[in-house]
């Protein structure tokens, strides 16, 4: 994905999601979103928190229906406290968390599915079968040293289907790029 956010902008999502973030664990009012720029494009995005480089949440939507910044303001608060995978932030852990922000360029369906059609890297994976789904995005191949066809069985199990469900007819995988701001 060429990149879309200027220095600006990617200083402003950053911003916008740590106070997300530090207003959810407060319990206080979430902050605005910033008006212009890349706050205000149609893109997906997933917040993740780290905290000493290990996951420790993250949420996002890979659908542009809604403004990046408002977005990014739901996702940062959803990932610290509503991670199914995770407990709740605590206010103490909030110095030791680091955010990254994933913009997404719309996802575009593989059909017929092949691996050889996810560049690891470059790609995340969504794959929707019935009313499962799951999604990775493409950082996860690298950090997990998954092929393709490794990195489409592991968004299978973060859905809960089988390992072999993204090669069902009735499977839908799609593929997308990310441009990715960290703290």
């Amino acid at each position: 994905m060429d990149p879309e956010l200027a220095a600006a902008d990617r200083a402003a999502l950053l911003r916008l999601a740590r106070a997300a973030l530090e207003a959810a664990v407060a319990g206080s009012t979430p902050p605005r979103s910033p008006t212009g720029g890349a706050a205000e494009l149609r893109r997906g995005a997933f917040v993740t928190l780290r905290k000493a480089g290990v996951l420790r949440g993250c949420v996002g939507d890979v659908w542009a229906d809604r403004p990046v910044g408002d977005l990014v303001r739901a996702a940062a608060a959803a990932a610290a406290l509503d991670d199914p995978r995770f407990p709740p932030l605590s206010a103490s852990e909030l110095s030791e968390i680091a955010v990254e922000i994933s913009v997404l360029a719309p996802p575009r369906r593989i059909s017929p599915v092949d691996p050889a059609a996810v560049s690891i890297g470059r790609h995340g994976v969504l794959v929707r079968y019935g009313a499962a789904a799951g999604v990775l995005l493409p950082q996860v191949a690298l950090e997990h040293e998954l092929d393709a066809t490794a990195f489409l069985v592991a968004a299978c199990r973060k859905a809960g289907l089988p390992d072999g469900a993204w090669r069902h007819a009735d499977a839908e995988v799609l593929v997308f790029e990310a441009e990715t701001v960290a703290e």
